[in-house]
């Protein structure tokens, strides 16, 4: 959630003016009270728990007003810690900065209203909040239907990965006891299909991470930059362990042919260097 908090720290200013703005808007909140606030959560979506204390003894007043249910076990506690922590913006409004809620375990931010001798709080979920300000694209069954894709997609490629490791070893171990005669070949296509099947784990590894057990909603140019490093550089190794086999066999059989593993390891040193520039420019801080 890492993404949330840095979005609502760029648009900080911009989403305590709309929120000041807009419950000063509604005039007496504390006449909200009758109705459990209802329509204050009609008004905000992101808005996930409202309460009173006392402004002189910063006791709770009033229970835990949440969008379906009452909380009475929250009325005399004393408040007094959360209000020190609060930036007042003038004399009647306040709010805090971007805390995890222990009413409601997620991200939050609270704004506090003095009106008459009582303090409202109000605390603001920070991911709907972001979503409806148009500052965070969050579309949830859009994001449920790529999360099972990439779900499928991932696992699948890990499974692959493994049949591949368990055919070359199997593969080996077959050519070892059905063969009389061991080729440099045969040893070097096992660390081929394993070198491949490491980048394909790693691969699949990464986009698990990234899009569903840590889903980042913001784009990280510095975790594509690793995953593509990572994933060129296993390539580059598996290609130049082919090259190598390749030159050994023209060798040894075909020495004329020898200028066609010259282009492929020409290849492989282009990539190399291609790979090599475009980390050098994306490890380079803007002026």
């Amino acid at each position: 959630m890492k993404e949330f908090i840095e979005t609502y720290k760029q648009h900080r200013e911009d989403i305590e003016f709309f929120l000041q703005e807009s419950l000063r808007n509604l005039g007496d909140l504390s006449s909200m009270k009758d109705d459990n606030f209802s329509k204050l959560f009609n008004l905000f979506p992101s808005l996930e728990l409202v309460y009173t204390t006392n402004k002189h003894s910063k006791i709770q007043t009033s229970p835990n007003y949440y969008r379906a249910k009452i909380d009475e076990e929250a009325k005399e506690k004393s408040r007094a810690y959360l209000i020190s922590k609060l930036e007042f913006k003038d004399d009647s409004i306040a709010f805090s900065k971007p805390y995890i809620s222990s009413a409601t375990r997620s991200n939050c931010v609270t704004v506090t209203l003095k009106e008459g001798d009582e303090i409202i709080f109000l605390d603001f979920r920070i991911d709907i909040l972001l979503e409806k300000l148009n500052l965070l694209e969050l579309h949830k069954p859009f994001h449920s239907l790529t999360k099972g894709f990439y779900v499928f997609a991932g696992f699948s490629m890990m499974i692959l990965s493994i049949i591949t490791i368990a055919f070359s070893l199997y593969d080996f171990v077959y050519y070892v006891f059905a063969k009389s005669s061991i080729s440099l070949e045969m040893i070097f296509k096992p660390i081929i299909a394993l070198t491949l099947s490491i980048a394909i784990f790693d691969l699949a590894k990464t986009i698990l991470e990234q899009e569903v057990f840590f889903k980042s909603y913001s784009k990280n140019s510095r975790v594509e930059t690793k995953i593509l490093t990572k994933f060129l550089s296993t390539i580059i190794i598996a290609l130049s362990i082919e090259a190598l086999i390749v030159v050994f066999k023209i060798a040894l059989n075909n020495y004329e042919q020898m200028i066609n593993a010259f282009y492929l390891i020409a290849g492989i040193s282009l990539i190399l260097i291609s790979l090599t520039v475009f980390i050098h420019y994306s490890n380079k801080k803007p002026k």
